[in-house]
């Protein structure tokens, strides 16, 4: 049996990619919004149902232009959540703003609005949720808040790329949502990011803040970074937006199965269930009660490892645990952050079509004998 990767990137058909690519070399124009970019961003809009997509050279960028189209006020505070990618953060404060991070709600994880809202303060700009894991945020909950108190709106979408919730895209929420089209995700350019916004008046921002916010060759009218993506980047999304479904179709496959084992066991739990909402089937989250289930969630990193099934304890450590935001607050309701309680409870299984029927009975004998063995040495203390 070959090693399962956490991740295993989805990738065109060679020929294919090298017909597009024929086409890129002969013009010669190899990047600053050409032909495949501008198809692709064309594309992008009408599948997710939003008037303006603008392509990045990666989510980072993506998150970091997008706040520099908002024009934050500089020094001000953004609220999000830490439990995220490091770049969520990063990207804040690489603007000149500062992170503020509130507690997450303990049943899907994402941005609790009553935890917001105690993190609220004079110099606050905005809010930064996460759909995490491709678990959605309670958008409507923030939305009202943010109207309050009039606080921008941007979404971190990396997880969440081809998710609806109630019939509307994600796309479409808050002012903007940045979409992360890395190799591990569903819908990926290899490297390259997405901002998309119901607010038209927001495209010529984004699209100088992604050009060193040049507007001519004499003005350069505003700060930006070169967050471009390049010709051979877009081309291989063009190809993969036809693949992205099928991948999509057998990972939803993979997750019933994967449910069937999961729910067989005291003291593990699936990914939340939301009501309306159609998952990206980006990840596949795993929750370990160690009191229930009779293990750690690293004993069962551990234990999957020796059988080559590589998961990812995604997301820990935590943002807080990182020494840039080392000893700032986690605003919560609670004594103790939910965040703080279950960082170390979570893993991501493999999931991707790579997987196999050996790969996922692999998965089920060693849960089953890590549960069986834990329950022995309980019975026998």
């Amino acid at each position: 049996m070959d090693p399962l990767y956490v991740a295993r990137p989805v990738l065109p058909d060679l020929a294919d990619l090298n017909t597009l690519l024929e086409e890129v070399w002969a013009t010669r124009i190899v990047t600053n919004e050409a032909a495949m970019h501008n198809r692709l961003e064309a594309e992008l809009s009408a599948l997710l149902s939003v008037p303006v997509a603008k392509l990045f050279s990666s989510g980072t960028s993506a998150l970091q232009c997008a706040m520099l189209a908002l024009d934050l006020p500089k020094g001000s505070e953004v609220i999000t959540t830490p439990l995220t990618f490091p770049a969520t953060a990063h990207a804040i404060t690489a603007c000149g703003l500062t992170p503020v991070f509130a507690d997450i709600d303990p049943d899907t994880l994402t941005l609790d609005p009553q935890a917001v809202e105690a993190a609220i303060s004079p110099r606050t700009a905005a809010v930064l949720g996460v759909h995490v894991y491709g678990t959605i945020c309670d958008v409507d909950a923030l939305q009202a808040l943010c109207d309050t108190h009039g606080l921008r709106l941007l979404f971190d979408a990396a997880h969440a790329f081809y998710s609806h919730k109630g019939g509307q895209s994600i796309a479409a929420m808050g002012d903007v949502s940045a979409f992360s089209l890395h190799a591990t995700k569903l819908f990926n350019t290899v490297e390259g990011g997405l901002v998309t916004t119901r607010d038209t008046a927001l495209a010529k921002r984004l699209g100088l803040a992604r050009n060193f916010g040049i507007e001519s060759e004499e003005i350069v009218s505003c700060v930006g970074i070169n967050g471009k993506m390049s010709e051979l980047h877009a081309a291989v999304g063009l190809l993969n937006l036809h693949t992205a479904p099928a991948e999509r179709a057998a990972r939803k496959a993979l997750r019933a199965c994967y449910d069937k084992i999961i729910l067989a066991h005291d003291g593990l739990r699936t990914q939340v269930i939301q009501e309306h909402v159609v998952q990206s089937e980006q990840y596949y989250l795993l929750r370990v009660d160690p009191e229930e289930f009779g293990a750690s969630r690293d004993d069962l990193y551990e234990r999957l490892k020796q059988r080559k099934i590589f998961a990812r304890k995604y997301f820990w450590p935590i943002c807080t645990d990182y020494e840039c935001y080392r000893g700032l607050p986690i605003h919560s309701r609670a004594q103790m952050p939910v965040a703080e309680r279950i960082k170390t409870t979570l893993l991501c299984l493999p999931f991707h079509s790579g997987a196999t029927p050996d790969h996922v009975e692999a998965m089920a004998e060693t849960i089953a004998e890590l549960a069986k063995g834990s329950k022995r040495l309980r019975m026998e203390a």
